[in-house]
């Protein structure tokens, strides 16, 4: 199994974009257009809901409840670097 950076930070940039910051001091921004139409993630539609994100203890992922969160390795694999 591959370790992924930790995440350390994350802030929400635009309705539905992110970026955050891992330990490796890299930055990236994901956006979630894609995971919108998941019926995993319809949640997020709700902007209120969506920018009420945090990093999950250990810096594992993001989440915003006990039933909805995301990987560090989603988002270091599938993120685009900003530096």
């Amino acid at each position: 199994m591959k370790n992924y950076p930790k995440i350390l930070e994350v802030t929400v940039k635009r309705p539905y974009i992110i970026e955050i910051v891992f330990e490796s001091n890299q930055i990236k921004q994901y956006d979630f257009k894609n995971l919108l139409n998941d019926s995993n993630f319809t949640k997020l539609k709700n902007f209120s809901y969506f920018k009420n994100l945090k990093v999950s203890v250990g810096g594992y992922g993001i989440e915003w409840d006990d039933e909805l969160d995301l990987s560090e390795s989603e988002l270091w694999l599938n993120g685009q670097i900003v530096s």
